[in-house]
């Protein structure tokens, strides 16, 4: 099995203002001279975590990543406002015109897969090649996968459903479940909203984690707070795009080689997400990962990451000799 790269600490890091009093919390690691990967993370509300600079080989990558907008080390922290595909995407090309980057490779897992999609439609200039895990399509299908009973993380963790949908009443539609939720998040009670975050949050670990144990679920306020709210802020929108946009605006990347990485057994994002867009966008490639969830820390799922990155920086390198 491919070995992923030892713990390293962020070579830069730094507090960048965008717009609507947002402040954004950006890390870089690696080789600064190095081909340039922006990886982006889930959630929405997810944050970076420290694992993703273990991805990417530290002598060839110079890896960037932030906090998107209200989570993480970014502020105002929770702030819905302001907060939406559309600003993050200007977030990203602020990023990479702040850095002097022209093109860069872009990566990202699960929500982080579906904003690297709509980033690369709108500016395929500057994208050089992807990698993506645990694809999100951000259609109403893939919602109600998650959010629903008839959806299928409803049907394999039958045990669990219950609990996340404690207090909603009949019947259980995503538009149900995303009303209750808001008048939890913000309906002024303190107590209420983490509870609520925690169920949210203690759903998604359940269905991501393959035999997930009490230490998954053992998630601080914080990180419960953000994943929940931002989360729910973002499917209770649509993700700000029309439905099936990736879909039918991948002829965009038309030429820009990917990987697309997914877990066989993967609850949160069905696997038909990754064959469907495969399906889509000939110059990718598809790698299924068995015996695999939806979480980027499970080891399978990281070792394909690690070993797509090593044969992408070969190509590029090659490329560019």
């Amino acid at each position: 099995m491919t070995q992923i790269y030892p713990p390293l600490k962020p070579y830069a890091e730094q507090r960048i203002r965008v717009s609507d009093g947002h402040s954004l919390h950006l890390e870089q690691s690696g080789n600064p001279d190095g081909l340039p990967v922006l990886y982006l993370h889930g959630g929405p509300g997810g944050g970076i975590s420290p694992f993703i600079r273990r991805l990417f080989n530290p002598a060839v990558y110079r890896l960037i990543s932030f906090d998107q907008r209200g989570c993480g080390k970014s502020t105002p922290f929770l702030d819905v406002e302001a907060n939406s595909t559309e600003h993050l995407l200007a977030d990203i090309e602020h990023i990479r015109s702040m850095l002097g980057i022209e093109k860069w490779v872009v990566s990202g897992g699960s929500w982080g897969s579906t904003l690297a999609l709509i980033y690369a439609i709108r500016y395929p200039q500057r994208v050089q090649a992807m990698i993506l895990r645990g694809i999100f399509l951000a259609r109403q299908q893939d919602v109600d996968w998650l959010l629903t009973p008839q959806g299928a993380a409803a049907q394999m963790f039958a045990e669990y459903y219950p609990e996340f949908v404690q207090g909603i009443s009949s019947p259980l539609t995503t538009q149900r479940i995303v009303d209750y939720y808001q008048q939890q998040f913000h309906g002024g009670n303190d107590l209420a909203r983490l509870s609520a975050a925690r169920a949210w949050a203690n759903w998604e670990t359940r269905v991501a984690v393959m035999h997930a144990t009490d230490t998954d679920m053992q998630q601080e306020d914080h990180r419960c707070l953000s994943l929940a709210i931002l989360e729910h802020h973002y499917l209770k929108q649509g993700c700000f795009v029309a439905e099936n946009y990736i879909l039918e605006n991948i002829h965009q990347l038309s030429g820009i080689p990917a990987t697309l990485i997914h877990g066989r057994y993967d609850m949160v994002c069905k696997a038909e997400n990754a064959v469907t867009l495969h399906q889509h966008w000939p110059s990718s490639r598809l790698c299924m990962v068995p015996n695999a969830g939806h979480s980027g820390s499970d080891p399978l799922i990281a070792a394909a990451f690690v070993a797509s990155t090593e044969q992408l920086a070969t190509f590029l390198q090659g490329a560019s000799s």
